[in-house]
């Protein structure tokens, strides 16, 4: 009999009994010693909230039923984000390399893997049912350099020398920053800082700094509540007060997923009359907002503004251009559906 069984069998144990039990009809009902008893209790209390008391009178342990509610031993003992926390968690520490952190974080790994152990429900637990996709991470050799000095000048509140590759400008330069925030968004890290060179606030992807120097400078602080209103007031990782709103026009076909998904803190949607669905996202750089949009294909309309729609609709004729003149085709087209 494993923990996932004792657990089960000790609150049909209580739940079936009309006094308090003791500990060494537990132990025998639960083939296991008084040590496993109490920390089988313990676990259930601690982790799966089982008003499990003693009560010295009768000398054993009992569900305590003041309240007038029987518990019930839950289906599914992780809510969604509680799972994704303790999954992603785990999965961090185990790529971390082995270094000065792993006595310390080795302890915190087992805690992890006994949490999640409580979940089996069957032969395989429920960490290998699970998957953790990370999609377009970006992967740099001299980022895990960089990240170590950043992340040190960021505790320490020291500038930065950066020499950095602009992916936009497709060019390299050399400024002085003082950062504000790490922020970790779709798989990638960034650094959110003051630079000094262009004096202001300004966003730096980890993986295109090339070098990174701490000085004996003292950073320059900005205050939170104007990161969080420069950083994010606009639309993904681009920064800076909105100054357009995008109205996006999806199909029936989408409308349903689209209705559910969060694109920006400040978003309006709307279903419209024929089954579409009305998005209206505020921006400032459109060139995030325009890869988002160009998932969606011709399931998705831009209708203001005009500047956003004719660069929409340019990136796909330069997409089409590829594929150059229709040809027939004998292959049918597939459509599939997520669910």
């Amino acid at each position: 009999m494993d923990r996932f069984d004792r657990i089960f069998e000790l609150n049909r144990i209580l739940q079936a009994s009309r006094h308090p039990v003791s500990r060494k009809r537990l132990e025998d009902e639960l083939e296991c010693s008084r040590a496993t008893v109490k920390r089988i209790i313990e676990d259930m209390r601690l982790y799966l909230n089982a008003p499990i008391v003693y009560d010295r009178e009768h000398n054993g342990y009992c569900y305590d039923q003041r309240e007038g509610q029987m518990y019930e031993l839950p289906g599914l003992w992780f809510n969604a984000s509680e799972l994704h926390a303790l999954l992603t968690v785990q999965q961090l520490l185990a790529d971390v390399q082995p270094g000065l952190l792993e006595p310390m974080l080795k302890p915190l790994q087992q805690r992890i893997d006994a949490l999640l152990e409580l979940q089996r429900t069957g032969s395989e637990g429920l960490v290998g049912r699970i998957r953790m996709l990370q999609m377009a991470a970006r992967h740099n050799a001299e980022q895990g350099g960089a990240f170590q000095t950043v992340a040190g000048a960021l505790a320490q509140r020291k500038r930065l020398r950066l020499k950095y590759y602009s992916r936009w400008r497709e060019s390299r330069d050399e400024r002085d920053v003082s950062p504000q925030r790490l922020v970790h968004y779709r798989d990638n890290w960034y650094l959110d800082g003051w630079c000094h060179l262009r004096e202001g606030l300004r966003t730096f992807a980890l993986d295109a700094i090339e070098q990174a120097v701490a000085l004996d400078e003292p950073a320059l602080d900005v205050d939170a509540a104007a990161l969080d209103s420069h950083f994010a007031s606009s639309y993904g990782i681009f920064a800076g007060t909105p100054q357009h709103e995008a109205v996006l026009c999806f199909s029936a076909t989408r409308a349903r997923y689209v209705a559910n998904e969060r694109w920006h803190r400040d978003q309006q949607g709307r279903p419209l009359d024929d089954g579409r669905y009305e998005l209206r996202v505020p921006y400032s750089n459109p060139a995030e907002l325009i890869m988002d949009i160009l998932k969606f294909g011709p399931e998705v309309e831009v209708i203001a503004p005009v500047g956003l729609r004719e660069a929409v609709a340019e990136r796909l004729r330069e997409a089409l251009d590829l594929y150059g003149a229709p040809a027939e085709s004998t292959i049918t087209p597939v459509v599939g559906d997520a669910a």
